[in-house]
């Protein structure tokens, strides 16, 4: 008897991670299911990612490995474009090469989707490590379930390696912004729970490395804050926030502009601060309609 191939593409974006890739694929391929395929988009790695794979790793079987190699750095939203674009199943999970799976990961996750088929989207919880140490979660990053919009308003929260998709949820909401260097995955998840209810599958199925110098979050820590500023007047503009979601997204926008603008001002960039604190005072979430950044 054939074993059971879940119709689901893995994509892991990678870049300079030959020392846990290979951690990253074996999770997968352990799974308690096989996925169709694993899309590797290596992102113009210069570290011998791929040599490093085929010389340590053996997989055993199926999945197909696909491996991509971008010509140039781009970035974890066009690595992540790409893999969408080269993925063959109508669904799609995401794994950051820094991160692994619970062995039934993909199992219990397709199973649920498959159970609740008007989710477009559906995400797990996961344990937190810090250089191989447990961390505990606060319960302001606990995942939710159904409506989420006002929760990823206060953070990014849902975990990018927790995330399946149906392919068609990106025609309305489009991919990842390109744009951005960092923050991302946070930009897409406001754009997609405005829209949509996640799925919480509430078991912890994924675990989430944290604390390497090569990460994003870390690499781009000052300037967070002014990318989340973007992505919340991109959000305003585009139309498609209703009454309520509106009214808390410009709160949240003139919150952050006060932030960024105060700690602009005593770190020494004045000209940058006043700006922020300027845009701050004129956004009214009572305003309504009538409020353009």
């Amino acid at each position: 008897m054939q074993p059971l191939i879940l119709p689901v593409s893995v994509i892991i974006p990678t870049y300079n991670r030959q020392d846990v890739l290979v951690r990253a694929l074996r999770s997968v391929c352990r799974q308690s299911v096989r996925c169709e395929e694993i899309v590797v988009v290596d992102d113009a790695s210069t570290d011998g990612s791929r040599e490093a794979v085929e010389a340590g790793f053996d997989r055993g079987g199926p999945p197909a490995i696909r491996w991509f190699r971008l010509p140039s750095n781009r970035g974890p939203a066009a690595a992540r474009n790409f893999g969408i674009r080269q993925a063959r199943c109508g669904m799609i999970a995401f794994l950051d090469s820094d991160d692994h799976w619970r062995p039934k990961k993909l199992e219990r996750q397709a199973e649920t989707m498959e159970r609740f088929p008007e989710y477009l989207i559906s995400h797990t919880r996961e344990r937190w490590l810090r250089r191989g140490q447990h961390l505990n979660q606060k319960y302001r990053h606990v995942p939710r379930h159904g409506d989420i919009f006002s929760h990823c308003l206060e953070l990014c929260a849902v975990g990018m390696s927790t995330v399946m998709v149906r392919r068609e949820i990106f025609a309305t909401v489009g991919l990842f912004d390109e744009r951005m260097h960092c923050c991302e995955d946070h930009d897409f998840w406001l754009r997609v729970s405005c829209r949509y209810p996640f799925l919480l599958v509430d078991e912890e199925l994924t675990v989430k490395e944290g604390g390497r110098d090569d990460q994003l979050s870390r690499q781009h820590r000052v300037g967070m804050d002014r990318l989340r500023i973007g992505s919340l007047t991109r959000l305003v503009q585009s139309g498609v926030l209703n009454a309520e979601q509106r009214q808390q997204t410009l709160q949240g926008l003139r919150r952050k502009c006060e932030i960024y603008g105060k700690g602009c001002c005593k770190h020494g960039r004045e000209e940058e601060g006043r700006r922020y604190l300027d845009l701050a005072a004129r956004i009214s979430p009572e305003a309504g309609e009538k409020w353009t950044p």
